[in-house]
């Protein structure tokens, strides 16, 4: 019975990571409070301190499971280069642009985030620093450490123009800036 409950427990906290996660990039981390993230769960609000000390608590653990799946992703793309293609094309899509519930936490986020206690700016930078670590190892697989300013810089270029093609009120403009900055991430990795 105890191995249930704790797998339960654990079962049910990662549900409201991933709703969290979903509605604090939809509204932002300010404009959902606790009892919204509950609902969203399908749990009660007395509920929520059975697995969080505080939102701050569950906004850090919400920032480093989006970001660990994000780096995860890299995993299935293709090796090196051709993968950072696939990333890009993907990551500076309309798609991603119009959906940032199910999208990037940095684009989303990122300005949120910078007004966060320290536990949540440590999970981001761990995080990010992981995603930067993959775009490196594909951008010189036997020396990533030589490409890290490198992916650093591609990786600021590509939530930069998200951010600013969501911020548009102009439908062409928005797509014309995720299409300049495909082909301006493909010059700088020249």
């Amino acid at each position: 019975m105890a191995r249930y409950d704790k797998e339960h427990k654990q079962a049910t906290r990662q549900r409201i990571i991933e709703t969290a996660g979903h509605r604090f990039k939809q509204d932002g981390i300010d404009g959902s409070g606790v009892a919204t993230l509950m609902a969203d769960a399908g749990l009660t609000n007395g509920a929520f301190y059975a697995h969080f000390a505080s939102k701050d608590d569950l906004v850090a653990n919400v920032v480093a499971d989006q970001l660990g799946t994000q780096a995860e992703t890299f995993s299935a793309l293709a090796p090196g280069r051709a993968g950072l293609e696939e990333f890009l094309h993907d990551y500076l899509s309309p798609q991603h642009r119009d959906n940032p519930g199910a999208g990037c936490p940095s684009a989303a986020l990122l300005d949120e985030i910078g007004r966060c206690e320290t536990a949540t700016k440590d999970a981001y930078t761990d995080g990010a620093r992981s995603i930067v670590d993959e775009i490196a190892a594909r951008l010189a697989p036997d020396d990533p450490q030589s490409t890290y300013g490198k992916a650093l810089g591609l990786f600021t270029m590509a939530v930069g123009t998200l951010q600013l093609s969501r911020a548009l009120s102009d439908p062409k403009l928005a797509d014309e800036v995720l299409e300049h900055g495909i082909q301006n991430a493909r010059a700088f990795l020249r």
